[in-house]
């Protein structure tokens, strides 16, 4: 498991690392506060607040390196 801070703070950043996870077939959690969502969700994304970082949880035993690289351009 990975645990990272990543910053979604526009519409098209929360679409495009929507799209870019959704490749992947392990589960992403996002945390903020005490509320935890399914990162593949732009509803459930959108419910959290985005104006600061928020935590990513990455349920991941393989491919680690290959998530890293798509999700580093949201990395705090």
């Amino acid at each position: 498991m990975i645990e990272v801070q990543i910053s979604l703070n526009s519409i098209d950043k929360v679409k495009s690392f929507v799209n870019a996870i959704t490749q992947f077939d392990f589960d992403f959690d996002l945390i903020s506060g005490r509320y935890v969502i399914d990162a593949k969700s732009i509803m459930g994304i959108f419910s959290l607040d985005l104006s600061k970082p928020i935590d990513l949880k990455i349920h991941a035993e393989e491919n680690e390196d290959e998530v890293m690289e798509v999700i580093k351009p949201y990395l705090v």
